[in-house]
């Protein structure tokens, strides 16, 4: 018997009934198995070694390029997400494996410059195919399954269960108990959409606290009796929370008063941070201005992609989705240079680092 086959057979024996199993996995092509690995694993380790997650680290979660080294990035988001995930994944007897692999991904098609850039890069989308958009989670997918490359063909070939978990796992500004919100497949990807409301709404009220923009004793009196009134606290309370209400049951929740005080912070970082960050941030105001220049010039100009294909010019559509692309795939810092390369005189230009 093989590594793989053993482990395979431990989450038969060992996890819980409704976890989800390796045994199960299945791939739109499939593929001769590893004798190491699992299919997960084999997912994750896909993920971990693509470009699109190295790029995450220079991608903004809420502050545009930092100089204070201590503020997230949209890496560091995803590594918390992920840790979170596992957590409670093992304290729940359900498949770890697919829960980060899941994690991992789940943010891999956020454009640079956080929410505002994905805000810009819709707008600027829209006004070339009105009826199209963006969205990061459905760039995600695309991302694993057209855009990367394993093997000859595009896209890594990730298996439908963490395919599913990554089209899932928004929650955009509703709360917890949403029903009209996307429910994954597996109870893993439900995991990994509750963990990105625990992992968020706890660093981005740190970093906000480190930035200014609020004060450690301004957080909502309510939630911070219930949950804790420091950063490890309210994890701490919410993670307890999450197993206890979850153990047993083939779902994953949190208790409505627990719950209740999540989305009472949430909704104190939609007034007090993120809004204030989109409405009174110069710097936002100009990245949203330089990814709506950017979209504009390579509609104009698409054989400066540098994946060009005469294809493209065909017809709008087509050329609006593969500039797209590109643009979402940019970090920070390079969406900046190829604004300097394209709309500064080279007098002007910044010197390079």
């Amino acid at each position: 018997m093989t590594p793989r086959e053993r482990q395979e057979l431990w989450e038969i024996e060992s996890l819980a009934p409704w976890a989800a199993k390796t045994a199960d996995a299945r791939r739109e092509n499939p593929e001769p198995p590893d004798p190491v690995r699992t299919a997960f694993q084999r997912d994750r380790d896909r993920i971990i070694h693509s470009k699109a997650f190295r790029r995450l680290k220079h991608k903004t979660q809420v502050f545009i390029d930092p100089e204070e080294d201590h503020f997230r990035t949209r890496l560091t988001h995803t590594l918390e997400v992920a840790q979170i995930a596992r957590t409670i994944a093992r304290a729940l007897r359900l498949n770890e494996d697919l829960t980060e692999a899941i994690a991992l991904a789940h943010d891999l098609g956020h454009s640079p410059f956080g929410h505002a850039g994905e805000e810009a890069l819709d707008q600027a989308y829209r006004s070339f195919v009105p009826e199209a958009g963006f969205r990061h989670d459905v760039q995600s997918l695309r991302v694993v399954e057209v855009l990367e490359v394993h093997g000859d063909g595009p896209g890594l070939n990730l298996t439908w269960q963490v395919r599913d978990g990554i089209a899932h796992h928004s929650k955009g500004m509703s709360d917890l108990g949403d029903p009209g919100a996307p429910r994954a497949s597996t109870l893993e990807g439900r995991i990994v959409r509750i963990a990105d409301r625990v992992a968020y709404v706890n660093h981005d009220m740190d970093d906000a606290v480190r930035a200014g923009l609020i004060r450690a004793d301004e957080v909502p009196e309510d939630a911070a009796r219930l949950l804790g009134r420091t950063h490890s606290e309210r994890i701490a309370s919410m993670v307890v929370d999450i197993v206890g209400w979850s153990d047993g049951k083939a779902e994953i929740g949190m208790s409505p008063e627990v719950a209740g005080a999540t989305d009472a912070l949430k909704r104190f970082l939609y007034e007090r941070v993120y809004l204030h960050e989109r409405d009174d941030n110069a710097d936002l105001a100009k990245a949203q201005r330089l990814v709506r220049d950017l979209f504009a010039f390579y509609m104009e100009n698409p054989t400066a992609l540098p994946a060009f294909r005469p294809e493209i010019m065909s017809g709008t559509r087509s050329r609006a989705q593969a500039v797209c692309d590109y643009i979402a795939g940019m970090t920070d810092r390079y969406a900046v240079s190829r604004y300097e390369m394209y709309f500064l005189p080279r007098g002007l230009r910044l010197p390079d680092e």
